[in-house]
C-alpha cells in the first residue's frame, strides 16, 4: 500500500509545472487522487498503532492472568481433594451412627422384655 502510494505521488511529481499550473484554477482530480491516498496512508498508519496498543494489553492481559487462572484451577483441585475426603468420612460416620442405633434399639427392647418379665415376676 505504502509503495503504492510513493510510486503515485512520483509520478505526480514528474509532471510538467506547466500543465499543473493551468489545471491549478480548476479542481485536479490526480490531486484528489493523491490527497486521498496520502489521507488514507495516514489512517492506515494511526490504525495500525492502535492495533499495536490493543494487542500489548492483551498479552498483558493474558500473561497477568494466566498464573492466576492456574493458581484457582489448583487451589479447586485441592478442595475437591479435600471435600470428597470429608464426604467419605461423613458417610462411614452416619453408617456407623446407623448401625449403633440398631445395636441400641434391640439393646432397649431387650431391656423392656426384661423388665416386663421381671415385673410379671413379682
Amino acid at each position: 500500500m505504502r509503495a503504492l502510494v510513493l510510486g503515485a505521488c512520483a509520478l505526480f511529481a514528474t509532471t510538467d509545472h506547466a500543465s499543473a499550473a493551468t489545471t491549478q484554477n480548476a479542481v485536479n482530480p490526480i490531486r484528489k487522487v493523491v490527497t486521498m491516498l496520502q489521507d488514507m496512508t495516514t489512517k492506515v498508519t494511526e490504525e495500525g498503532k492502535k492495533e499495536e496498543e490493543l494487542y500489548h494489553k492483551f498479552m498483558c492481559y493474558c500473561k497477568n492472568n494466566g498464573g492466576d487462572l492456574t493458581a484457582s484451577i489448583e487451589a479447586a483441585q485441592t478442595k475437591i481433594e479435600s471435600v470428597t475426603a470429608e464426604l467419605k468420612s461423613g458417610e462411614e460416620r452416619k453408617a456407623q451412627t446407623e448401625a449403633d442405633l440398631k445395636e441400641h434399639q434391640g439393646s432397649r427392647a431387650e431391656a423392656e422384655d426384661t423388665m416386663a418379665t421381671a415385673t410379671a415376676l413379682r
